[in-house]
């Protein structure tokens, strides 16, 4: 075991360090963290078939991503749900499932993969990155799925941070109210922080209204991957070494449900909710950090421009549905 553990330092020490970089330029200059550790992983992707690194390399893209999704559990509230009202529950609901429901069409008129579609339009949906990795670990391990994966990240980064810069445009061009704007932006936006950052350009209400709808976003994560893993079993099985059992539902699932439900009553002190979401992140960008050093530009590439025109479709999509929410209440409400 000593002997297995050892083998696994340099490539996860390597993982860990660009994760470590991405985390200083993001902090001291700004920029989403995820979308430079993606981009300096991929500066390393030389490193990718050295021998000492591969074994740590594939721990971090396969396992740690598991454990960080986990660990999302403890950020989970039960009671958000009240606040947000049987309306806007609804729309945010409709917005999950309308948005991965287009993903899969629009892959389809592409001629590109499901899995894409699938990927794009969970990760467009849910809450950015964190649902593309949570996603891909439901699926079956293979190199397509792995590249579709780190396609996924790259475009949701970009098109999220877009969003964070436009949006609050839109909310000041049509006039919505402090309730209206928060429902918009946390409801359209793809990654916490991004939303965080758009409502707070605004005004700090708009701020705590947007974190409370994009947090009924990432609850939605838990019984959208449950269903995916379901789905999925059989296929996992065959990707997995031979001799080894796979659980009907993962382990980092029942351990993410356990969390939320123990957060929702109130058994997680404050501080074990902060340090979880904490680990939980860093085992998120050295994940995506891992990705990175996998795959080469060569190869995304290859792809063309369809897998732009998807996710920018689905942006769009899901950004046009919540407008038209925010019209619709503002019209019935009246």
């Amino acid at each position: 075991m000593f002997t297995s553990l050892r083998r696994q330092i340099p490539g996860f020490m390597l993982c860990a360090v660009i994760a470590v970089a991405a985390t200083f330029v993001s902090e001291h200059y700004g920029g989403p963290q995820f979308l430079y550790a993606l981009l300096i992983g991929i500066a390393f992707h030389f490193l990718s078939d050295n021998d000492k690194c591969i074994p740590g390399i594939e721990t971090s893209a396969k396992k740690l991503v598991r454990f960080g999704v986990a660990l999302l559990g403890a950020r989970i509230v039960a009671s958000d749900v009240t606040d947000l009202g049987l309306s806007g529950v609804g729309a945010l609901i409709g917005a999950v499932a309308l948005t991965i429901g287009f993903g899969l069409l629009m892959a389809r008129i592409l001629g590109l993969p499901s899995m894409l579609g699938l990927l794009s339009g969970g990760g467009t949906g849910i809450c950015g990155i964190s649902a593309t990795m949570a996603i891909s670990a439901t699926l079956p391990s293979t190199r397509e799925n792995e590249r579709y994966t780190l396609l996924t990240a790259i475009g949701i980064a970009i098109f999220s941070t877009t969003a964070m810069v436009l949006y609050p445009m839109i909310v000041k061009t049509t006039g919505m109210s402090t309730a209206e704007a928060g429902l918009f932006l946390g409801g359209s936006i793809h990654d916490v922080a991004q939303v965080v950052g758009a409502g707070l350009i605004i005004s700090p209400d708009v701020g705590d209204a947007a974190t409370l709808a994009k947090m009924f976003r990432v609850a939605m994560l838990m019984p959208v991957v449950v269903i995916l893993a379901l789905t999925f079993h059989a296929e996992r099985k065959k990707t997995e070494v031979a001799g080894t059992k796979t659980p009907i539902l993962p382990i980092f699932l029942v351990v993410f449900a356990a969390l939320a439900a123990a957060n929702s009553m109130g058994w997680l002190p404050h501080e074990v909710v902060q340090a979880s979401s904490t680990v939980s992140r860093w085992c998120l960008v050295t994940s995506i950090s891992a990705l990175g050093v996998k795959t080469s530009l060569e190869k995304l590439a290859e792809l063309g421009w369809k897998p732009i025109a998807l996710m920018s479709s689905e942006s769009i999509f899901i950004a046009s549905y919540m407008l038209l929410v925010v019209y619709l209440g503002r019209a019935f409400g009246a």
